[in-house]
This record gives C-alpha cells, sequence and structure tokens, in this order.
C-alpha cells in the first residue's frame, strides 16, 4: 500500500482524535457518554453521607476503641484451653511438671491481658455513651477493667469444678457418648455451657458487653443461644442443642436436660427489660425438656422432677412430678400406704 495514501477510516479516527485533544485543552475532558458508570464510587459517596447523618449509634468512626470479635474469639480459646487443658490447642504429650507450669502460666498471662483490655474497651464504651462523650482514656475503667480481669481469673478453678458436672451429666445422659473425651470435642451443648460458665463469671463480676459478645460468638458457632445473665445450676445437660434458647432471666436448678429447639423465653417481645423484673421463666431441679418444647414467662415455674413433652408450649406453671404433652398435664399420682 502506498505510504502516502491514508485509508478514510483512519482518517477520520485521526481528525475524531485531534477534536478531542482541542476540546480537552479549552474546557477539559469531554465526557463519554459509553464510559461505564462508577457505580462503587456512587455508592461510596452515598454511604459516607448516611454517616454523617444517620444516627451515631449506627457508626464508630474516629473515636476511641471498641471491644473486637476476634479478641474475644480468642479469649474464649484461651479460656478453653485452661479449663479442658490437652483437649483445646497445644500438645502436652509427656509434658514434665515444669513444661505444664510454663504452659499454664503463658496462658494465664495471655488470657489476663487480653481480658483487661477487652473488658475496658467494654466499660469505657458504655460509660462514653452514657455521657455522649469520646474521650480516649478513663483511669477509672482501666483499673476496674483490671480488678474484674484478676477476679476473673481467681475463679477459673471454680468454674472447671462446675463443668466437670455438666460434662458428668452429658456421659450420664447420652446412651450415645462413648466417653467425657468425646464430650468435650465434640459436643455442641457443652461447648455452649463452657462459654455460658465463663461469660456468666464476667457478668457477675461486672462486665457487661464482653460476656455478651462471648455467648453470641456461641450461638454462631453452634446455634445454642443462652444469655450470660441467666442462673443455671449443677450437672446441666444439652443434647443436639440446635435452636435452644434461654432468657436472660431464666433460672435453671440442678440435672435439668433440656434438647434441641427448646425456647425458654418472654411472654411478650413488648416487654422491656427492667431492673429486678423477671421476665423468664424458673426451670427447677431434676426437669427434662424435649425438643421444639416452648416455656413463657416470668412466673411460670416447671415444678422438680416435671417432664415437658416434645412441641409443647406452656405458659402456665407445671405441678412437681407432672407429664405436660400436647393433650394436657398429666399429674402425678398420689402415694398410697
Amino acid at each position: 500500500m502506498d505510504g502516502s495514501k491514508i485509508p478514510r477510516a483512519l482518517a477520520d479516527a485521526g481528525a475524531h482524535a485531534e477534536i478531542a485533544r482541542d476540546g480537552e485543552h479549552e474546557h477539559g475532558p469531554l465526557a463519554d457518554e459509553n464510559a461505564p458508570r462508577d457505580f462503587a464510587g456512587e455508592v461510596v459517596h452515598k454511604l459516607l453521607h448516611s454517616y454523617r447523618t444517620a444516627s451515631g449509634a449506627m457508626q464508630h468512626v474516629n473515636s476511641y476503641e471498641l471491644p473486637s470479635m476476634a479478641e474475644v474469639s480468642r479469649i474464649i480459646k484461651l479460656c478453653r484451653t485452661l479449663l479442658f487443658p490437652g483437649f483445646v490447642e497445644g500438645s502436652l504429650i509427656r509434658a514434665t511438671e515444669t513444661e505444664l507450669r510454663e504452659f499454664v502460666r503463658e496462658r494465664v498471662d495471655d488470657l489476663g491481658n487480653r481480658l483487661r483490655r477487652q473488658i475496658y474497651r467494654g466499660l469505657h464504651h458504655k460509660v462514653q455513651s452514657a455521657q455522649g462523650t469520646r474521650d480516649l482514656d478513663c483511669p477509672h475503667c482501666a483499673a476496674r477493667a483490671a480488678d474484674i480481669a484478676q477476679n476473673f481469673l481467681a475463679r477459673l478453678v471454680d468454674i472447671r469444678s462446675r463443668l466437670a458436672l455438666d460434662v458428668e451429666a452429658s456421659l450420664a445422659s447420652d446412651p450415645a457418648a462413648t466417653g467425657t473425651d468425646e464430650i468435650i470435642f465434640c459436643y455442641p451443648g457443652l461447648y455452649a455451657i463452657t462459654v455460658y460458665r465463663v461469660a456468666h463469671e464476667l457478668l457477675q463480676l461486672g462486665s457487661k458487653l464482653i460476656p455478651r459478645m462471648m455467648t453470641e460468638l456461641a450461638h454462631e458457632k453452634v446455634g445454642i443461644d443462652i444469655h450470660p445473665g441467666a442462673t443455671i445450676g449443677a450437672s446441666f445437660f444439652i443434647d443436639h442443642g440446635t435452636g435452644v434458647v434461654i432468657g436472660e432471666t431464666t433460672v435453671i436448678g440442678n440435672h435439668v436436660r433440656i434438647y434441641q429447639g427448646v425456647t425458654i423465653g418472654a411472654m411478650s417481645v413488648k416487654e422491656r427489660r427492667e431492673a429486678g423484673v423477671k421476665r423468664h421463666p424458673t426451670i427447677e431441679d431434676d426437669v427434662v425438656i424435649y425438643s421444639g418444647a416452648t416455656i413463657l414467662g416470668g412466673e411460670t415455674v416447671v415444678g422438680r422432677g416435671a417432664v415437658v413433652g416434645g412441641n409443647c408450649w406452656v405458659t402456665q406453671s407445671v405441678p412437681a412430678g407432672a407429664v405436660v404433652t400436647q393433650n394436657g398435664v398429666r399429674l402425678p399420682r398420689v402415694a398410697v400406704r
């Protein structure tokens, strides 16, 4: 092809390019109607506007540090490591007494430091939220967090003693269990109870937000939702467990067994939390609650030794020793002398 002759299409393209350059020089870049929309940019703009104008409770930017779910998860793992040594994180095969002491000391120190920091962040956040301030430091909250963390560490042995009874209850109540090792490794009910007992102690000591985060992490992991404020006695067993809900003011006695899908809740979602108001039922000693049962109300008491059958709806108290079925309540026989 003769180099002096330029095809018409290329010549036209060159002319358009020249016009475009002229336009850029005089008026800035010309808008390209065929260019793709910056959709992500539009979303970012709208979100930033929302952050500036929506409720302040919906964002936490350029302020003090909040508790971390990842750190709280690590705290749970450290607690389980100390409560069930050898079963959770870290091999202790042929560990000498010195090695075991070092293993435990390292994790106690780590747990204490992480827990203190997260408790502080939770306490500080509550104070700042109540005051409507964004102070970065609070010596009072720091001292209180250190005290709570130290007192919690002192209670680890007591927690472990209570968990030993829960493990034994699982073994005694479940014929499918082959041993306590299987229960510690595999049972979702024991995992949820362990996290609950840790969280309950922290709540009793004065931490509020961290215990709630702990039980929500357990809920996420095994599908069992136990509020840390509930009071649960010794030798507690949850079999299978998925869908179990236990409300904040629930009181559960000793040697209680419940199965999957059980709700122990309040009568109405309209009820507001008030100090000293009991919204959830009392379950006395030796009660069995089968799968899918729902028990509601702060005045509802399920008496000692009662059995609540599967899928039953209970909003009134149940006498001791009675059996609740979907057909009604069967009272215990009166002993005849």
